[in-house]
């Protein structure tokens, strides 16, 4: 997509295949420059060396008020509420995540595995008896993420039909800005009145552990918890579903992993890379003049990076193009890299290979109950996926 006014192209977002990010970002150099949706001009970074360069220099900026966006509705270019470290560079980042990186440990996140596997089995017994066909995505990627990160949170999961509602909205790129606006306004409204709540009956959760530090604000839990419940349901809930669409449809890589379940955890991090669902480009603002790749950006000027892209890049991965268990995924960027990299994908990951590995287990026969061009991709979302997955065993 070219914008008329520049002659400079926009972020290319049309797909041939459906799992394969936009042709055209491979046709386009490492480094090129891009129209991002105001008008400002900038730069694209489309390979792995270049996307985890800008992604570990400080010398580029996340906070909102400095970085062009690639998604049109995004509501405001104001600075990030204190608690939104996604949005801030450090001090303010280091600060925040500080709080919340020692709840995001391995050994941590290993010793919810047998929750984790008990709401998976749950969750599967409840679909075998609904009976096929039924939708994938309602029945088990989505609840399974929303009702652990609920839990570890202390958000209760009864109230989980107003936060899958506005993250939706969030995430939806044919959403005004006012519409996006207002669902975020009722997520950090919900769940500031939750954290006065607990503040007045403490509860042992993670976020009854943030109202116990010292100097964090009701405003700032909340936040920080809005992170925390969109990234931990949404992100997962996507990767579940359009991953076992993706299984579905490579049934030689799926009787891969049926005939040896060991290969779950190299399934996870292929799918991760091959999928990479953030498809819509990750941002980061030139604080002064940096030289890349021979080319100078100035200062003021936004990269955004394709971590899609980078994770096809046939200079780090053996034929990318294709889904292959047996292969070697590591040191995909799905997760982001540098200091922003993704506080709960230890937790993300666990889910998947649970996921995974108990759907198949229980469902040996399981596979589509519906063509696979009659599956609604989220082609107009921030998270790639599935809209809904019909099933049938």
């Amino acid at each position: 997509m070219t914008d008329t006014l520049s002659g400079i192209p926009q972020l290319p977002v049309d797909r041939v295949n459906p799992l394969d990010p936009p042709r055209e970002l491979y046709e386009r150099g490492p480094l090129s420059r891009l129209t991002f949706t105001r008008g400002e001009i900038g730069w694209l970074v489309t390979t792995h060396e270049l996307a985890r360069a800008v992604l570990a220099d400080q010398r580029f900026s996340t906070r909102n008020e400095l970085n062009a966006s690639v998604i049109s509705n995004q509501y405001d270019k104001d600075p990030a509420k204190p608690g939104l470290f996604l949005a801030q560079d450090p001090p303010d980042h280091t600060r925040y995540r500080r709080l919340l990186t020692g709840q995001f440990t391995v050994r941590r996140m290993n010793q919810l595995i047998p929750r984790i596997q008990q709401v998976a089995d749950e969750h599967a017994a409840a679909m075998r008896e609904l009976g096929p066909p039924v939708d994938l995505v309602q029945a088990y990627a989505l609840p399974i993420p929303s009702f652990v990160i609920c839990e570890i949170l202390g958000v209760p999961y009864e109230d989980r039909s107003g936060f899958h509602r506005d993250s939706h909205t969030m995430l939806d790129l044919t959403r005004t800005q006012e519409e996006v606006k207002a669902a975020v306004e009722s997520i950090e409204d919900y769940l500031l009145q939750l954290v006065k709540a607990k503040r007045v009956k403490p509860s042992d959760d993670m976020l009854g552990g943030l109202i116990a530090e010292d100097g964090l604000s009701d405003e700032e839990i909340a936040t920080m918890g809005f992170l925390l419940l969109l990234a931990g349901h949404e992100t997962t809930a996507n990767m579940l579903g359009l991953g076992t669409f993706t299984l579905l449809t490579n049934p030689e890589q799926l009787a891969l992993l049926r005939e040896d379940p060991s290969l779950v955890d190299n399934a996870v991090e292929e799918l991760l890379r091959y999928l990479t669902i953030i498809h819509f480009g990750t941002t980061r603002a030139a604080l002064e003049d940096v030289e890349l790749d021979g080319q100078l950006i100035k200062a003021g000027e936004t990269v955004a990076i394709s971590l899609s892209a980078a994770n096809r890049d046939p200079m780090r991965f053996v034929d990318p193009d294709r889904l292959s268990l047996k292969g070697s995924p590591t040191g995909h960027v799905a997760f982001g890299h540098g200091i922003h990299q993704c506080l709960g994908q230890q937790l993300a990951r666990i889910e998947m290979r649970i996921g995974f590995a108990t759907l198949l287990r229980e469902f040996p026969t399981l596979r589509l109950a519906t063509p696979p061009q009659d599956v609604r991709l989220r082609d107009q979302m921030a998270i790639f996926g599935v809209h809904e997955l019909p099933v049938t065993w």
